[in-house]
């Protein structure tokens, strides 16, 4: 039986239409940022709190532009499976890496990058990206 972490994730995307990939520290796969969601959380306020904590952004969650459920065999902890709960954020605010944050960058979601990501953002949400993209071009 597959272990499932919950967690809220987040599209950010800046005036530039780059997206903000993060890496936690000891790791090679960029993500999206966010994290695990508590007990007694709403996905919104989770991320709220985990940008805040990890990359020292505060958000407006009334702002944040809910797009779905997407699931994928977690990039850090082998036999679980991440379902998340991905919100679409503009932000223009710089971002400073905190907490279990090593680095964090900004990509075009378009081009394909030569870096690690995670099965989540590789597979899915990057596509998914494209896809509203190429629907609004």
């Amino acid at each position: 039986m597959t272990k499932i972490i919950h967690i809220a994730a987040a599209l950010l995307l800046n005036t530039q239409g780059q997206t903000l990939l993060v890496r936690k520290r000891d790791t090679q796969a960029f993500m999206q940022p966010g994290g695990k969601i508590e007990a007694h959380e709403q996905p919104v306020m989770a991320l709220a709190r985990e940008l805040e904590e990890e990359l020292g952004l505060v958000i407006d969650t009334a702002s944040a532009e809910y797009l779905g459920q997407f699931s994928a065999p977690a990039a850090n902890e082998p036999g679980f499976e991440v379902v998340a709960e991905l919100f679409l954020l503009m932000i223009t605010d710089t971002v400073k890496p905190a907490a279990e944050i090593e680095e964090a960058v900004w990509i075009d979601p378009v081009v394909d990058s030569e870096r690690v990501l995670a099965p989540l953002t590789r597979d899915l949400i990057l596509p998914f990206y494209r896809l509203s993209l190429a629907a609004t071009a």
